[in-house]
């Protein structure tokens, strides 16, 4: 007898994110999902610049590059142009909060038709750690040295409570890596937040918190405890928008 295969097809070749990231956990859960879901062979990935961009090396899939920030306009068009396929916009918090933020701001007052996937690690992640949108007070990036100054920058943004509160969209949660339960409470979030898409009720987000050890100079395990001890008090996890109310 065959052994059953338990690899989800569209995951081609291994990744190469850093040792102790998550965005290699996400893009699983991602996987997964699709196939449990038969979209894996009906599926487009807008892809943010940054360590997003990774999964060109592993994806099975069709793909586009936006232009730094753009994904929310670029999955826009993918959407409206090919309403049947199933479309996520896969971005990490630079990407989508910072240089991005008004078009992720304008797909969701909109309330366009597609699944967003924004990778919290509080930084710029491939281009060297500068700071972004939701960088901690106090934290030392490439470009703050000295740690974040709230009085100077503004406080991190929570993006997820902001459209979930302003927004008539279909579902936001935010979720994180940390542990076998958080891992399994997200893959409920991004199923949720595909079905939304696929039940053609408007935009969903999911957020993930993830650790980034190499620029937070920190082994893998001390990135998951930060997560735990800093960033989960100031970014609540759970769903912020359910489908159920609707």
């Amino acid at each position: 007898m065959a052994k059953a295969r338990k690899t989800p097809a569209i995951l081609s070749n291994h990744m190469m994110f850093c040792p102790g990231c998550g965005h290699g956990v996400v893009i699983r859960l991602i996987a997964e999902c699709l196939e449990e879901l038969g979209q894996d062979k009906n599926i487009m990935f807008g892809i943010g610049v940054g360590c997003c961009a990774l999964l060109n090396i592993g994806l099975e899939a069709d793909k586009f590059n936006a232009l730094h920030g753009r994904c929310g306009a670029v999955c826009t068009a993918m959407k409206r142009v090919n309403p049947n396929t199933t479309v996520i916009s896969y971005q990490g918090d630079g990407d989508a909060y910072s240089i991005g933020i008004a078009e992720s701001l304008n797909a969701a007052y909109r309330n366009e038709n597609f699944t967003v996937i924004a990778v919290n690690n509080t930084n710029y992640g491939m281009t060297g750690g500068q700071m972004s949108a939701t960088t901690m007070p106090g934290q030392k990036t490439a470009t703050t040295p000295l740690g974040r100054d709230c009085e100077i920058t503004g406080l991190p943004l929570k993006f997820p409570e902001m459209v979930s509160s302003q927004f008539n969209v279909a579902y936001v949660a935010r979720g994180t890596v940390t542990t076998p339960g958080n891992v399994n409470k997200l893959k409920g979030y991004i199923k949720n937040a595909l079905e939304a898409q696929l039940k053609g009720e408007g935009y969903s987000l999911v957020e993930v918190l993830s650790p980034c050890p190499t620029n937070w100079g920190m082994t893998p395990l001390k990135a998951i405890e930060r997560i735990e001890q800093e960033l989960i008090p100031y970014y609540p996890l759970g769903e912020f928008k359910t489908r159920e109310a609707r």
